[in-house]
């Protein structure tokens, strides 16, 4: 699904920027005059400073063009865009093949520096941004085009800007055996686990109401320590028949469309956990604070658009995970659900206590999926082998390691953005002996700057 943002409706200083030619198709209106304001602040830089922000502007539309025009082969490519229609017309209309995107991509990566300096400053992370996303956009038309052998390692590095830990079945053992003791029995410990936890399942009729609470819990918490634009919002949709259990469908103008996927069963925890994951301080606070901070008052086109399959997914995603912790810390998330959610569902809480710590080992299993996903895209075992090690490593329900296997089979290597990522954006907040308020203000920043894996420690 892609989103789109009409032009018109864009914020004085992007329209600004894109009458001058710095933004949108210059090919389309040469003749259009800036505004004596937008002259006034022109002529406040010096010609060497005007003439790189109009180079990397105008790479910068050229880098959206080609995301849009790859999108035309890969339909999970353009997460969301709000950027120019002009620019949506042109990529739609464009016959370019993936292996003529690559080309492109690379001759794009040729006006920038070969080796870029670390620093914090935007304009820096800026160039960084760009290069890095833009290899990200050769590998993946490289990818369409059937060039080179698909490899785990390949997607992590050149999509994701990274290199997770490789780990061996055998460092999860100790977790299994934890969850075995915890929840004894002669059936396999996939379905003991999930049999304890079908009695935290949210009845279908409570759902709604479950899930806007907690969202509602979400985003006050957040507002709390982030500013968000006045009049953001969301609408919140059920949906069946996708891979994943949730998404968020990121519109423009601080406007977001949460799905939920209700064909398998949800259990309590999942509520605060997609309430902060997919909206606050998750993917819709990460996207409104980059078309706030960097589309409208810097006018740079290049964050209008997201593709799916680049640097920035681990930083959205490891992002959206890491945010549920820092909304809920320590033992306020049980809590809440204790004393709020679970009487909203007619749930019995008896048991809450050791429902959290099964959750817990079940997290620490995740990277369990990194490897059974490394050995599947890496040609070692096939699809029933998937389905049997999720149920066996990261004990998930058959559905459930069926539904996983989809999710590898449409987007592969991206499995590691949501705990390698967290965990990388836990080191860049937590650096240090960080406070609460402390760890919220980097969080902000890192939400409304152009930071990448490989820029985290700048």
């Amino acid at each position: 699904m892609i989103t789109f943002r009409k032009l018109p409706k864009l914020m004085p200083l992007a329209a600004m920027l894109l009458a001058l030619g710095a933004c949108g198709d210059r090919s389309e209106s040469p003749d259009k005059a800036p505004s004596p304001a937008s002259s006034a602040a022109v002529t406040a830089k010096p010609d060497t400073e005007r003439a790189e922000d109009t180079k990397m502007d105008q790479l910068a539309r050229d880098y959206v063009l080609l995301v849009l025009e790859l999108g035309n082969h890969d339909k999970s490519y353009v997460d969301a865009y709000y950027g120019p229609e002009a620019l949506k017309d042109k990529a739609a209309a464009s016959q370019a093949t993936p292996a003529e995107i690559a080309q492109r991509a690379k001759q794009l990566l040729q006006q920038l520096p070969e080796t870029i300096a670390p620093g914090s400053d935007l304009e820096t992370l800026r160039q960084h941004y760009l290069k890095t996303q833009l290899r990200a956009v050769v590998a993946h038309a490289e990818s369409l085009a059937g060039v080179g052998e698909r490899s785990f390692e390949r997607e992590a590095q050149l999509l994701y800007d990274t290199q997770p830990p490789k780990q061996s079945y055998a460092e999860f053992e100790p977790v299994l055996a934890e969850l075995d003791k915890l929840l004894p029995g002669d059936k396999p410990l996939h379905l003991r686990v999930q049999e304890f936890r079908k009695q935290f399942e949210i009845p279908s009729e409570k759902l709604d109401d479950v899930f806007k609470a907690a969202i509602d819990a979400c985003r006050e918490r957040t507002k709390k320590h982030i500013q968000l634009p006045a009049d953001e919002n969301f609408k919140l949709e059920y949906v069946t028949d996708k891979p994943w259990s949730g998404y968020n469908w990121y519109q423009g103008h601080a406007q977001s469309l949460i799905q939920v996927n209700t064909e398998l069963p949800i259990m309590i925890d999942r509520a605060i956990d997609l309430g902060c994951h997919e909206g606050y301080p998750g993917h819709h606070t990460y996207n409104a604070l980059l078309e706030s901070e960097l589309v409208d008052k810097h006018g740079w086109l290049e964050y209008s658009v997201y593709p799916l399959f680049s640097p920035q997914s681990l930083i959205a995603e490891g992002s959206a995970n890491y945010g549920i912790e820092l909304a809920f810390p320590g033992k306020e998330k049980a809590e809440f659900e204790k004393t709020v959610l679970y009487p909203l569902a007619g749930l019995n809480p008896a048991d809450a206590e050791k429902y959290d710590r099964v959750l817990e080992l079940v997290e620490k299993l995740s990277f369990a999926g990194n490897e059974i996903a490394r050995q599947y895209i890496d040609g070692e075992i096939d699809g029933d082998k998937v389905v049997e090690l999720f149920q066996k490593y990261t004990v998930m329900s058959p559905e459930k390691a069926k539904q996983r296997l989809r999710f590898v089979d449409t987007y592969g290597a991206y499995v590691i953005n949501y705990n390698w990522g967290k965990q990388l954006v836990a080191n860049y907040v937590e650096k240090g002996d960080a406070t609460d308020e402390q760890r919220w203000e980097r969080f902000s920043k890192l939400l409304s700057s152009p930071r990448l894996p490989s820029s985290l420690d700048w």
